[in-house]
């Protein structure tokens, strides 16, 4: 029998509940304030019930606490300077699908030395959600492992779904059950009705396996999620920002009976994957918006401390502060000059 159960796997280690986890790792009353509210502006977004844009920005991904703090503590006094226009959420992204293989993010990977020291990463993954929080900065983030949002879900605004995993049966039905408004990028190939298709599973309610608060696997059922939304990010046949590929998702979304909110990423495929191309998007986005284009309902920007990126080296001593470990980022400062720059636009 032993050659027929888990033939591939090398241990099986077992990882402390999601309870266990709040236990342990307390949020504050403000932290919890700053999720519901940013919940209820982006859902109000996305109902025409408030005209401004929601502003994801942030940096691809988090591998270092304290420069994400930092950065967050920039990127909050950015958010209340610009708040009568823009809703800001910063975008803290721990989990990285890959192509292939690498770096799989913080929570996966907290030391960046392939020890995958999971549950030190949830906790980390945590400590710095509640901490973001607790200045009054709402989160953004992607959901891929469909068991993670358990453990960090209470404190995410606003969730994205991957242009690689926009297809994928699991992350649909998660979806539905997410507490916050879902963004579906299109997919690689540049597909809108990949995301569409996603949108529309989404709505609906879906029954799957996944855990407890206690840890528990259980069976899941859901209501579905009614602020599923479209990103386009742009696919390897080009650019997907401009005023007629919106035309086009918003048309088919109409016809498809459903909202026509549109989240424009300014980076991957739509910036030719040159985070210095990322202005071009924003300013085809205020021109847009100049037009009374109403379906853009927000934007993503990758930014970070320091423009550029880095590799991970094995002397981890050697990482640069505040420079990305994966796409190319602009800094705080064209951040903070685009961000200006929309809000003087519109």
């Amino acid at each position: 029998m032993e050659k027929i159960l888990n033939v591939n796997i090398s241990s099986c280690n077992p990882l402390m509940s999601p309870d266990d986890l709040k236990k342990d790792i307390p949020v504050s009353v403000n932290a919890y304030k700053t999720v519901i509210n940013g919940r209820e502006l982006i859902q109000n977004v996305l109902d025409r019930e408030d005209d401004r844009l929601i502003a994801i920005v942030g940096p691809c991904s988090v591998h270092d606490y304290d420069a994400a703090m930092d950065y967050a503590n920039k990127l909050n006094d950015l958010r209340i300077k610009y708040q009568d226009k823009l809703i800001v959420v910063m975008r803290v992204y721990f989990e990285k699908p890959r192509t292939t293989v690498g770096w799989k993010g913080m929570i996966l990977d907290p030391g960046m030395d392939g020890s995958s020291d999971i549950e030190k990463g949830i906790r980390l993954g945590r400590k710095l959600l509640g901490d973001i929080n607790a200045l009054g900065l709402p989160c953004a983030t992607e959901t891929l492992d469909p068991i993670i949002p358990q453990y960090i879900g209470d404190l995410v605004s606003w969730a994205a779904i991957g242009a690689r995993t926009t297809e994928s049966q699991t992350h649909r039905e998660m979806s539905s059950g997410l507490s916050m408004p879902v963004g579906f990028k299109n997919g690689t190939d540049g597909s809108i009705k990949t995301a569409i298709d996603a949108l529309i599973a989404s709505k609906h309610s879906h029954s799957f396996i996944g855990i407890d608060q206690k840890g528990q696997t259980s069976v899941l059922r859901t209501d579905g999620n009614k602020y599923g939304h479209v990103i386009l990010r742009g696919g390897r046949n080009g650019a997907n920002y401009y005023d007629t590929n919106v035309t086009e998702t918003s048309n088919m979304l109409e016809s498809e009976g459903l909202p026509t909110n549109i989240i424009i990423d300014c980076s991957h495929a739509n910036s030719d994957k040159d985070y210095k191309k990322q202005n071009r998007v924003v300013k085809s986005i205020i021109a847009q918006k100049q037009a009374e284009n109403k379906s853009i309902v927000g934007f993503m920007l990758e930014s970070n401390l320091n423009e550029g990126s880095q590799k991970i080296p094995s002397d981890l001593t050697q990482l640069v502060y505040g420079v990305s470990v994966t796409d190319q980022c602009i800094n705080l400062t064209e951040t903070e000059d685009l961000l200006d720059l929309v809000y003087r636009s519109i």
